[in-house]
């Protein structure tokens, strides 16, 4: 028993010797492994030149620091100047002296940047970007839509230019006197641009109560009430089309007038018509030697005054005069005599013609056969496409159209009376002669006249401009015209020029019926 106790023993001691030194074995091959690892690491980065890099570095900083800390002590030195130090070196002495500026420099820089920079940045110079606005394609919807804001735009405008009118022509007595009496004794005082400049801070404080929701239905004038014409929501075709016809019409108007306005003034100041031009002249010669003479308090009494009683007296004389104003209102009547561009481009027209005129006529004599009239030359001279004009309608040799429709008026002829459609509507060219009103027909030969139509001024019983289609807008562009022969009136539609034919025709016709003698008719 005690042999085999020794003997296990024995044995455990043996294994755990064994078991310690394979323990140490791998420990030391680890190491091993580790070391070698390390040398192939320190191979690959290469330690050393790191090192370097890093003492460089540090002693960078540490010269920084040094610069750092000699800047930090020169702003901190507020007592006065030291006793000279001991001499440096040319070199070094320069070189100080040379960062000291560079670093007040700086300071200066950066001091006045934040002070003054924003504002300096405001005046720096940039090239101007050009920017081109897209423009909107025409669309009946938009013009319409503008035309409105700018009638709304306007309003206030116009209100209160009604409303000064209102005041002027004392529209209510009481107002106009009260205001009369006010601005007089203003003026009279020296007051009246302070209480012109009242009023204008008076009209914003209400305004501004107004916008804050307080319901103030006054006003510094009278106000004068204008029909207001209820908006409509549905509108039929024809009356779209209407409404785009009546925005262009307005527009056309506007720019009209506004073109008058600019030419006026541009033709007043050129010297186009001088004895506008001198009047205004003469004005500004006494208004600066007044103003060169005469002190400012006293101008300003004088102007005052004279306002006061132009606005409420001699305006108020001069609306309810129109005689009066075309004789004594200068400036009513200089404004007035003022030429526009297309009128005097007519009077340049007219001067042209006036002198060509007598040449014609004396070269036109010597045409003329001898024992032979001019009215007789001239009619038988005129003549259509088709041939002569008395031949084409049958008449006698002295009718001929009048200078007004020489070429005649394109149009077509309804016939109300007649059902076929090639009778209906016929489309040719219409004259008025002194007697008759001649009708030719487009599609008849020269040797026929059946489709030619040919009326006497006296047999007409009644002529009026006539609307054709009643769904389009306008007042149409045709003519009628009643006759006794014709169960209903004939029309002659579709013509361009309607209103200048109809003022012939109209004239014509009524030049005729207030002739004591008929006039030889021809047969037809």
């Amino acid at each position: 028993m005690g042999f085999r106790r020794l003997e296990d023993c024995t044995f455990d001691s043996f294994e755990l010797l064994y078991n310690g030194a394979v323990d140490k074995i791998k420990s030391h091959k680890s190491n091993l492994n580790l070391k070698e690892e390390l040398r192939k690491l320190r191979e690959e980065t290469n330690v050393d030149s790191l090192r370097q890099e890093l003492e460089r570095e540090r002693s960078k900083r540490i010269d920084l620091e040094q610069k750092m800390n000699e800047v930090l002590k020169t702003r901190l030195e507020d007592s006065p100047p030291q006793p000279p130090r001991k001499q440096q070196s040319p070199s070094n002495n320069g070189t100080a002296d040379k960062q000291q500026k560079e670093v007040w420099s700086s300071r200066l820089q950066k001091w006045l940047y934040e002070r003054f920079g924003v504002y300096i940045e405001d005046f720096r110079f940039q090239p101007e970007e050009s920017t081109v606005e897209a423009e909107e394609p025409l669309s009946a919807k938009r013009l319409t839509e503008n035309m409105r804001r700018l009638k709304r735009g306007a309003r206030p405008v116009t209100n209160f230019l009604r409303n000064l009118s209102a005041l002027s022509n004392w529209h209510s007595v009481y107002t106009s006197a009260i205001a009369f009496i006010i601005y007089m004794n203003a003026a009279w005082h020296g007051w009246a641009i302070p209480m012109l400049l009242f009023l204008a801070i008076l009209r914003l404080s209400l305004n501004y109560l107004i916008a804050r929701g307080w319901r103030i239905q006054w006003s510094i004038v009278p106000e004068v009430s204008e029909p207001m014409e209820p908006p409509k929501e549905d509108l039929t075709v024809s009356e779209k089309f209407q409404l785009v016809l009546d925005v262009a019409q307005k527009a056309q108007n506007l720019f009209g007038k506004m073109a008058d306005v600019l030419e006026k003034i541009k033709n007043l100041f050129m010297w186009v018509q001088p004895e506008s031009t001198r009047k205004l002249y003469i004005c500004l010669w006494v208004a600066f030697i007044t103003s060169c003479v005469l002190p400012y308090k006293l101008m300003g009494f004088m102007i005052g005054l004279y306002a006061g009683i132009k606005f409420f007296i001699i305006d108020f004389l001069f609306k309810s005069c129109p005689k009066l104003r075309d004789k004594y209102d200068t400036p009513y009547i200089v404004w007035n005599s003022l030429p526009t561009d297309p009128q005097l481009k007519e009077r340049t027209n007219a001067t042209v013609s006036r002198r060509v005129q007598p040449v014609v006529s004396r070269s036109s004599l010597a045409t003329v056969p001898c024992g032979v009239s001019r009215e007789e030359e001239a009619g038988r001279s005129h003549s259509t496409k088709k041939g002569a004009f008395h031949e084409i309608f049958n008449l006698q040799e002295s009718e001929r159209p009048l200078a007004v429709c020489e070429n005649g008026w394109r149009c077509c002829l309804i016939n109300r009376d007649r059902k076929m459609p090639t009778d209906y509507i016929r489309n040719g060219v219409l004259y008025v002669t002194e007697n008759y009103l001649c009708f030719e027909s487009s599609s008849s030969r020269s040797s026929s006249s059946k489709k030619n139509k040919v009326i006497k001024l006296v047999d007409i019983t009644d002529i009026q401009k006539y609307k054709v289609l009643s769904v389009l807008p306008g007042s149409g562009m045709g003519i009628s015209i009643a006759t006794p022969s014709t169960q209903k009136p004939l029309v002659f539609g579709a013509m361009i020029h309607r209103d200048e034919a109809f003022e012939a025709i109209f004239t014509q016709y009524m030049k005729i019926m207030t002739t004591t003698k008929p006039p030889a008719s021809a047969e037809l």
